[in-house]
């Protein structure tokens, strides 16, 4: 029907001509895998999600440690240029704060669950924290 191109040898005999025959069915077989892969949109999108996906979480990783790393020198600054009396006040409304804790978690310690029993040093401290912080931005109000 159609004749080789002129380019390649013709077959010498029935075997080299099997050879060929088997080799370009090896090749059609790959053409046609690779143009099945490219029209299957589902897997393709996919594809596409999961690699938006892995970048999205990259950047957020990468912003996330952006915005510690922000924190903690605005923090540091903060310490620095904040006036000794209102350390000293903070130092006295913390210490406070954790005195109040120590009789409020006797007192409950006999009626909590025993899950919150268990992290009450972490709430504590937490609570520490929110009223410390409450103290400082208070006092910068004024």
């Amino acid at each position: 029907m159609t004749q080789p191109p002129h380019d390649e040898p013709t077959a010498a005999g029935p075997d080299e001509l099997r050879e060929q025959v088997e080799q370009t069915r090896h090749q059609l077989g790959d053409t046609v895998e690779a143009l099945a892969d490219r029209t299957d949109v589902k897997a393709r999108a996919q594809e596409k999600a999961v690699a938006a996906r892995e970048q999205a979480s990259a950047k957020a990783t990468e912003l996330t440690e952006q915005v510690r790393a922000k924190a903690s020198e605005t923090a540091h600054l903060v310490r620095e240029k904040l006036p000794d009396p209102v350390k000293a006040k903070a130092a006295a409304a913390a210490e406070q704060a954790k005195a109040k804790a120590g009789q409020a978690r006797r007192r409950w310690q006999d009626q909590a669950p025993e899950p919150v029993r268990d992290n009450g040093a972490p709430l504590i401290a937490a609570g520490a924290a929110l009223a410390l912080a409450w103290l400082l931005l208070r006092r910068k109000k004024k």
